[in-house]
C-alpha cells in the first residue's frame, strides 16, 4: 500500500483497514514503546491503548498529514502515561500496579543505564538513534521544536554514555558518529 492509500484508508470505518495500519506500524510502534517503558509486556499494553486511541481519534487525523509520526505520538503519550502509572504505584503500593523488572531484550547493565535517563529522553534516543529520524520527524512526535530536541538529545546522550562507562569501563567513546 501507498502512504497515501494508507493515509485515506485510515480515515473510513472499514476495521480491515485498521488491521493493514496495525500490521504495518505495530512492530516498529512496540520497538518504540519497548524502549521507552522497558518492559515487554507494558509495552504490549502501551501498544494496543494506541492502536485503539488511534482508532476512537481517527476524526481528528488530519488528511494529508503523515500517518506515522501521528500514530508514534499516540504511543509516546501512552507510554509515558503508563510510566506516570508506575511512580504514582510506588507511592501507593497498595494500588496494584507494581514496577516490574525487565528481562526481557535488553541486558541488564544496558537497561541500568537506560534507566537513568527520563522516560521522554528514552524515547528520543531511541528514535534517533536505532530508527534514524530526522529532528524535524521527532519534532512532530515530542511536540516540541527541532533545535530544543538537539540540545536534549545531546544531553541525554552524554548522561546515558557516563551510565554506560559505570559499566563498561572500556567504554570511551561520547561523541556522535
Amino acid at each position: 500500500m501507498e502512504k497515501t492509500e494508507m493515509t485515506y484508508d485510515f480515515t473510513t470505518d472499514s476495521e480491515q483497514k485498521l488491521e493493514a495500519i496495525m500490521k504495518k506500524y505495530g512492530p516498529a510502534l512496540l520497538r518504540y514503546c519497548h524502549s521507552i517503558l522497558c518492559n515487554y509486556h507494558d509495552a504490549q499494553d502501551a501498544l494496543q491503548a494506541t492502536f485503539i486511541k488511534a482508532y476512537y481519534k481517527k476524526a481528528s487525523f488530519k488528511e494529508g498529514s503523515a500517518l506515522s509520526p501521528w500514530l508514534y505520538r499516540i504511543a509516546y503519550t501512552t507510554s509515558m502515561d503508563i510510566l506516570r502509572k508506575r511512580k504514582f504505584a510506588t507511592f501507593f503500593p497498595s494500588v496494584g500496579l507494581q514496577e516490574k523488572e525487565c528481562q526481557d531484550y535488553i541486558p541488564e547493565k544496558i537497561l541500568s543505564a537506560l534507566l537513568k535517563l527520563s522516560g521522554a529522553d528514552r524515547a528520543l534516543v531511541y528514535g534517533r538513534i536505532m530508527e534514524e529520524r530526522s529532528y524535524d520527524e521527532l519534532a512532530l512526535i515530542h511536540k516540541i521544536s527541532a533545535t530544543a530536541l538537539r540540545k536534549r538529545y545531546e544531553r541525554a546522550r552524554k548522561k546515558l554514555a557516563g551510565a554506560l562507562k559505570e559499566d563498561y569501563p572500556y567504554y570511551t567513546k561520547t561523541e556522535e558518529t
